[in-house]
């Protein structure tokens, strides 16, 4: 199982996983056969099923939603006042980050090089 190599990570919504987990628990299927039909790994079954009998169906909330948080403004040339002022002000949160952990961001913010002195009191 696992996905083949340079594949990306799959995303499961709360509904399938709801869907999924109350497959297993109220139509008692084995999990084992439930995974490999679905193709995700029984542990992270185990996982699904174990936060849902703990919390209901908010432990199968995603804490993070995928992707590039930028990747909604890919398109610049058709970005509102509001939606261009929040891209900026996202950029400028991912530089003050990179920053606090000694990154050294060089010309519009493509070239970024680790600093790995102590003393991140540059001029």
């Amino acid at each position: 199982m696992g996905r083949t190599k340079g594949g990306k990570n799959r995303y499961w919504s709360k509904e399938e996983k709801l869907k999924i987990v109350k497959e297993v628990i109220e139509e008692h299927k084995s999990t084992l056969e439930v995974s490999n039909r679905e193709n995700i790994s029984n542990g992270m079954l185990s996982i699904w099923i174990k936060r849902y009998l703990e919390k209901g169906e908010e432990g199968l909330i995603n804490k993070k939603k995928p992707g590039n948080p930028l990747s909604k403004y890919s398109n610049k040339k058709h970005l509102t006042d509001m939606e261009k002022l929040q891209y900026e002000n996202m950029k400028l949160r991912i530089e003050n980050e990179r920053l606090k952990k000694g990154y050294l961001v060089e010309g519009d913010g493509q070239v970024v090089v680790f600093n790995g002195s102590k003393n991140k009191n540059l001029k």
